[in-house]
C-alpha cells in the first residue's frame, strides 16, 4: 500500500529527540461519560515528551479532545466524568486527592478552534491572564510582558502602535496569534492546541504553523488536528485515537511512512470509512 505523506519534504523534523525527557505520563487511562454510559478513552497509555509537539489525529468522536482536556483537568467540570488511571505532570499525580487543580491549570495555555479575543483592547487581551494571576507587578512591567509575548506570537510588529484597539479589528489570523499570545502571558510550561488552523485560510494557516515550531523551543505542545499534513510538518510525534483507543503513537514520519494498523493505513490514505 502506498501511503499519502509518503514524502520526505512534508517532515521537516518528525522524529522524537532523545534528550527530551517525559514530561506528561498518561497510563492505563479509562474515561466515561454519563456516570459510565459512555466508554470515551479506553485503557490509554501515552508518553508526551518536553519541548516537541505532540499531535493527536484521528476521526471525530475518537477521544483527542477528551484526552487534551483530562491532562489540564478541564473534564473536572463536566458533571458525571468518571476518570480511572493515572496521569503524571513531572512525575506527579495530577488527579492525587491533594493536588491543587486551579494552580496546576496555570502551568498550561490553552488554544481553541475559533480565535476567540476578547472585546477590549489588544493590550488587554495579551495582559488579562497575567493580571490576574499576579505574574508581574505594575503597568511598567506589564507593558514588557505584554510586548515579549506579541513578539514570542509573531504578532508584535503588525500592532506595535495599535495596542489601544479592539481586538476584534484583528483579522481572523491575527485573533489566532493573538489568541497565543495571550496564552503565553501566564508563562505556561505546556500549550495545549485544538485544530487552532481549522478556521483559517492558507497564509494565516502557515503564520500560525511556523509559530508552533518556535513555541517548541520553549515549551511542550500538544495539537489536536485533521490535517495530516499539517501533523506532518509541525510534529515530532504523533498519537492515533480510534473509537477511545490509542492505535498507535511515536515519531510521526515512521507512522505516517510505515503505519502498523489497518485503521491508521486507511486514514491516512483517505481510505476511512
Amino acid at each position: 500500500m502506498t501511503i499519502v505523506l509518503d514524502d520526505r519534504k512534508l517532515f521537516t523534523d518528525g522524529h522524537h529527540h532523545a534528550q527530551n525527557r517525559v514530561k506528561i505520563a498518561v497510563k492505563d487511562v479509562n474515561l466515561w461519560y454519563g456516570h459510565g454510559e459512555k466508554h470515551a478513552l479506553k485503557d490509554v497509555n501515552l508518553d508526551i515528551y518536553e519541548r516537541e509537539v505532540t499531535a493527536f489525529i484521528g476521526p471525530s468522536g475518537c477521544g483527542k479532545t477528551t484526552l487534551l482536556k483530562c491532562l489540564n483537568r478541564m473534564n473536572d467540570e463536566i458533571p458525571g466524568v468518571v476518570l480511572e488511571g493515572s496521569i503524571t505532570v513531572d512525575g506527579k499525580n495530577i488527579y492525587d486527592r491533594h493536588f491543587e487543580a486551579c494552580e496546576y491549570r496555570r502551568r498550561f495555555g490553552w488554544v481553541a478552534q475559533v480565535p476567540n479575543p476578547f472585546a477590549k483592547s489588544i493590550h488587554a487581551n495579551v495582559a488579562y491572564g497575567a493580571r490576574i494571576h499576579g505574574v508581574v507587578n505594575g503597568r511598567r512591567q506589564m507593558d514588557g510582558l505584554v510586548e515579549d509575548c506579541l513578539r514570542r506570537a509573531n504578532l508584535w510588529e503588525e500592532v506595535k502602535d495599535r495596542l489601544d484597539e479592539s481586538a476584534l479589528s484583528l483579522s481572523g489570523g491575527q485573533q489566532q496569534r493573538l489568541c497565543i499570545a495571550r496564552a503565553l502571558s501566564t508563562e505556561p510550561e505546556i500549550i495545549l492546541m485544538d485544530e487552532p488552523c481549522s478556521a483559517l485560510d492558507p497564509q494565516a494557516t502557515m503564520m500560525v504553523e511556523e509559530l508552533i515550531g518556535e513555541l517548541k523551543a520553549r515549551h511542550t505542545v500538544i495539537i489536536i488536528t485533521h490535517n495530516l499534513q499539517q501533523a506532518a510538518r509541525v510534529s515530532q510525534r504523533t498519537a492515533f485515537f480510534h473509537l477511545g483507543n490509542l492505535m498507535e503513537s511515536g515519531d510521526t514520519q515512521t507512522l505516517f511512512v510505515h503505519p502498523e494498523t489497518r485503521q491508521l493505513k486507511d486514514f491516512v490514505t483517505g481510505n476511512y470509512g
